[in-house]
């Protein structure tokens, strides 16, 4: 006899948070929400929860639960129109199952992002452990996978850093890994400094993370990434260009291959940009400030 059953619809994404309410009440574990037709979803801002036009809903419960009564149920919130399918479940570690699909990725020539899962053995490495969790960032994207390059790329030795839209703290952490004195992240977003917090205390450098929400704490400084979206980028440059002294270094990612001009225009005036990387239609622009 199986362990769980599993209950899933697809449903318009404006359904999703409802059917999702509904699933729990009639007893559901857990729910899950994924993308039913393969839609993009650029990078969410801080605290925003994005979903596909298309949303699979998934609801967990135990094996010895009514189906029909579900169904039901359902069927009087989406309309008997909407497919609604149930299956068995074996008990399984979930948690260790999911991990299992994260391997380690290296960055540039030293940097390697690391689940708790695995050990690099390598000493020349530069390691940073990082489970993926709740807050944005965990290499697997491209424009994180760009701001770790830079970092890679740069002699960080006792230099300082910001670290400007933290998300779960992977490129402070990085900087701080590959030699940085102190990093000062900025976030708007509660969850995302306590993952950062986190992360860094996992790494044993949280003595050397500031965490603060208010730009105002800030300090110029040689280096600073920031690994947001276009419209804040833009917004913010001149915060973002006070943050930096003179020749120190810039990089901006969370933008696509078509935001390049509108960036450029926006920070030459106080930076000469003297690189842009694209990797799978994302844009990284690299300054120096003037």
């Amino acid at each position: 006899m199986s362990d769980y059953i599993e209950i899933k619809l697809i449903v318009p994404s404006q359904k999703a948070d409802e059917v999702s309410d509904t699933l729990s009440a009639l007893g559901a574990m857990a729910v899950t929400y994924q993308d039913a037709k393969d839609s993009p979803i650029l990078e969410p801002l801080p605290g925003e929860v994005r979903l596909w036009p298309q949303t699979v809903v998934t609801g967990l419960f135990d094996n010895n639960v009514d189906i029909t009564s579900i169904k039901d149920a359902l069927i009087a919130l989406v309309g008997d129109n909407t497919p609604i399918s149930d299956s068995s479940l074996e008990d399984k570690d979930w948690i260790r199952a999911w991990m299992d699909q994260f391997k380690p990725m290296n960055f540039g020539k030293r940097l390697c992002i690391c689940p708790s899962t695995y050990t690099i053995e390598d000493k020349s490495k530069a390691v940073v452990m990082l489970d993926p969790g709740l807050a944005f960032g965990t290499g697997t994207h491209p424009t994180t996978a760009l701001c770790l390059e830079f970092l890679d790329s740069l002699d960080l030795k006792d230099k300082e850093v910001v670290d400007y839209g933290c998300g779960s703290g992977i490129l402070g952490i990085a900087a701080l890994i590959l030699g940085a004195k102190q990093v000062y992240a900025i976030d708007i977003d509660d969850q995302a400094l306590s993952a950062s917090l986190d992360n860094a205390k996992r790494n044993g450098v949280d003595t050397k993370l500031f965490l603060t929400k208010n730009s105002a704490d800030l300090k110029a400084c040689p280096v600073l990434v920031a690994n947001i979206l276009a419209g804040p980028l833009c917004e913010l440059e001149n915060v973002i260009a006070s943050k930096v002294v003179s020749g120190g270094k810039l990089a901006l990612s969370g933008l696509i291959e078509e935001q390049r001009d509108e960036i450029i225009q926006a920070y030459s005036k106080d930076f000469d940009i003297y690189d842009t990387k694209v990797q799978d239609g994302w844009l990284l622009v690299c300054g120096i400030k003037k």
